[in-house]
């Protein structure tokens, strides 16, 4: 869980105090998000937890909230509405506007991400907006207690039972379903859309995310979450979310970067980058004039676990290196190469366990394993030329040979 966190309340569109949890990251927040939850879920659920850690592991604040009459709010379930979901999320943008700064994301999970692409065009500062496992159609909800759907017209209610707890459905909640045109809604957006939504979802089938991808304008993007079931509760897809949807949104915070630079420099073509962002101990944004990343230690080392430790940059730049090397030899030769894969380990060993180090090397060394698989309807003779070739790669010699590290004092910084 977050390391940071705050429990605040703020009034809903009902008038009801609604509980909510603000998870921060451990320095200056890059961006605010709010996240809606599933239909009759709630603040707490396992993918709105884990997807919000790994937002602020990113350095992003997220706000969850239960809507009213869910989880620890206040108010009765029977009078809301998919219009008050909506409402419910306007307020809470507005207390973080009041309070801290309004969203610039807006993340919402099955129902909640329908209400969300509602309630973001409501939202002015809103740029970003992604839904989860999202119904196409308010109405879709309705199918999780379709027995109950002729008791409710006739009689106005009925109490019915979903994930094994029971809840009150009035009719008015059926209309305001049926009033609602997500998809239209989609279409006059005017921000930027993410989908996910898992394949084999048996809860809210895959063509719906087809309905809004289709319905919305550009900038848009699809992320299909493979073997993912409705409510993520695999740790793994949970976090891949908070990863993807990070990145992605990065792209519409384009003032994100200056908070952690707050020089506002352009990188310089040629030129790597690498700067505190001040969230957590160790995190650091790597850029070139095109590109950024993170760069942190594990957990087990006292960072966030929010990038790349330094050797394992060490390792890509030589495994890539690696790769490029071995398919720029085979496309000259024409060679039937389908795929290269390098896997990287490095350690340090005692130099008299060193197989290939010279005799007069003491004490402990770096040692870098590189396992590399080729692809391809390929002759042993070829194989073995493509090994040969793997050890010519720039960043290889590099490692080997003499280097010179000049270090100097930037005298422009105090």
């Amino acid at each position: 869980m977050p390391k940071n966190f705050q429990k605040v309340t703020f009034s809903g569109s009902l008038g009801d105090d609604l509980a909510a949890r603000l998870d921060l990251p451990s320095g200056p927040p890059i961006a605010y998000a709010l996240f809606a939850h599933c239909f009759t879920c709630s603040k707490d659920i396992f993918a709105a937890a884990r997807i919000s850690e790994g937002l602020t592991r990113r350095g992003i604040a997220v706000l969850r909230f239960d809507f009213t009459g869910l989880g620890q709010s206040e108010g009765d379930f029977a009078n809301t509405n998919f219009s008050s979901n909506v409402d419910d999320l306007v307020k809470a943008a507005d207390f973080l506007r009041e309070n801290y700064e309004a969203p610039r994301i807006m993340i919402g999970h099955s129902l909640g991400g329908a209400a969300t692409v509602l309630a973001a065009r409501q939202v002015e500062e809103c740029v970003a907006v992604s839904t989860i496992g999202a119904p196409a159609s308010a109405v879709h909800v309705t199918k999780g207690f379709a027995a109950d759907l002729d008791q409710i017209k006739e009689e106005g209610a009925s109490e019915v039972t979903l994930a094994g707890r029971k809840f009150t459905i009035q009719k008015q909640f059926i209309d305001d379903l049926e009033a609602t045109n997500v998809a239209e809604a989609a279409s006059n957006l005017r921000r930027a859309l993410l989908v996910f939504h898992a394949p084999f979802d048996e809860t809210v089938g895959i063509e719906n995310a087809g309905e809004l991808f289709s319905a919305a304008k550009h900038p848009k993007s699809f992320v299909s979450l493979d073997q993912a079931d409705h409510l993520v509760s695999k740790k793994a897809d949970a976090v891949y979310v908070a990863d993807v949807l990070s990145s992605w949104a990065s792209k519409y915070l384009p003032d994100a970067v200056q908070r952690t630079d707050n020089q506002g420099v352009k990188v310089e073509d040629g030129v790597v980058r690498v700067r505190e962002t001040r969230n957590g101990k160790f995190q650091q944004i790597v850029e070139t004039d095109r590109l950024q990343s993170y760069a942190d230690e594990p957990l087990s080392f006292g960072g966030d676990d929010t990038g790349f430790s330094p050797y394992e940059l060490l390792s890509a730049a030589l495994g890539a290196c690696t790769s490029m090397t071995i398919r720029m030899y085979a496309d000259q030769k024409k060679w039937p190469l389908d795929r290269v894969t390098v896997q990287l380990g490095h350690d340090k060993i005692h130099a008299e366990d060193c197989v290939n180090c010279e005799d007069d090397v003491k004490g402990k060394i770096d040692e870098i394993r590189k396992l590399i698989s080729i692809e391809g309807d390929l002759t042993p003779e070829q194989r073995e030329r493509l090994l040969q070739i793997a050890d010519k790669c720039p960043v290889h010699k590099t490692l080997h040979a003499p280097v010179s590290i000049v270090t100097t004092l930037d005298p422009n910084t105090q």
